[in-house]
């Protein structure tokens, strides 16, 4: 497909990836039921767009041109309703009735349009900037549409948009390897790098070369920073449900980060185990529940 008119059936070339797979909760019993649809809804667009981003058989200007049809099936005020969509655009057309329905604005999607169009033709960071520049559009957008689906105040989107950095960020650290052999993008700070007299040949290796564990450690201390600023985010949110989530979401942020301190990337996948789920998931939820019971909740627009 080098075109994005009528003819787009088959414009998706799905991985057959789930909700399942991802490393972080995707829609979770946490959220509030009546808005779970509309998160799975959000969830199938993204997850349709990034199999294209990475699909290792597409060109780059192929997979622009499938990017920009749901685009523009998404944006597109004169396009056909959810009910008879263009042919292979039918998840866009689905979101984009949701968000008419639960007034998000079209940027929570079309940003993540933008991210794996660059995905398309961009392969290396040169910098911890550039790299939080990446993440600002393949990131952010989803915590920022929570926010928006769950009518947060907008003075929650710093600490939303640190935990999202932070979350891709720790899942860059988590498919280094796989990242380079499988779809050649490599998301480490390129200065970084050469700083530690090291390539992206580095990757090659089954164990971390000193130097490269030093460049894992410099990617896990801006986590770090970033989760002080996300930690803050459960104790700005009114949705008790959505501040669960979001508070299991960065104890687990933090169990992935001591993991890949003392694990080995290059050696193994380094993960997140049930028990760590589990732990982190009953972390999360007592302490919002505790810091409602004595008080310690203070909504965003409650505070100086």
């Amino acid at each position: 497909m080098t075109d994005t008119g009528e003819n787009t059936a088959g414009v998706e070339t799905p991985s057959g990836k789930g909700a399942a797979d991802e490393n972080f909760p995707v829609g979770s019993w946490l959220l509030p039921a009546a808005l779970r649809p509309h998160v799975a809804t959000y969830y199938a667009f993204a997850r349709a767009i990034d199999d294209i981003a990475d699909n290792p058989d597409l060109a780059p200007e192929d997979k622009i041109a499938r990017l920009s049809a749901f685009e523009a099936e998404l944006t597109d005020p004169a396009a056909c309703s959810a009910a008879s969509p263009r042919p292979g655009l039918e998840k866009a057309a689905r979101l984009r009735e949701s968000l008419a329905a639960t007034k998000v604005t079209a940027a929570r999607g079309t940003d993540l349009v933008a991210a794996f169009k660059q995905d398309a033709v961009k392969g290396r960071y040169a910098d911890w900037g550039e790299l939080l520049g990446y993440c600002r559009l393949s990131a952010n957008p989803v915590g920022r549409y929570l926010l928006d689906l769950h009518g947060e105040d907008p003075a929650g989107y710093g600490a939303s948009d640190a935990l999202c950095t932070a979350l891709q960020i720790l899942n860059h650290l988590q498919d280094c390897q796989d990242d380079y052999h499988e779809l050649d993008r490599v998301y480490l700070p390129g200065d970084w790098l050469a700083a530690e007299g090291l390539d992206v040949t580095v990757l090659d290796l089954t164990a971390s070369p000193a130097g490269f564990r030093r460049l894992l450690d410099r990617c896990l201390d801006g986590v770090d920073v970033l989760l002080e600023d996300a930690e803050t985010l459960p104790g700005r949110l009114r949705c008790a449900r959505l501040a669960m989530e979001s508070a299991v979401i960065v104890q687990l942020a933090r169990r992935l980060t001591v993991l890949l301190r003392r694990g080995d990337p290059l050696a193994g996948r380094v993960a997140l185990s049930r028990a760590d789920f589990i732990v982190c998931g009953l972390k999360g939820v007592l302490g919002v529940q505790f810091a409602r019971l004595f008080g310690r909740h203070q909504p965003a627009d409650q505070r100086g």
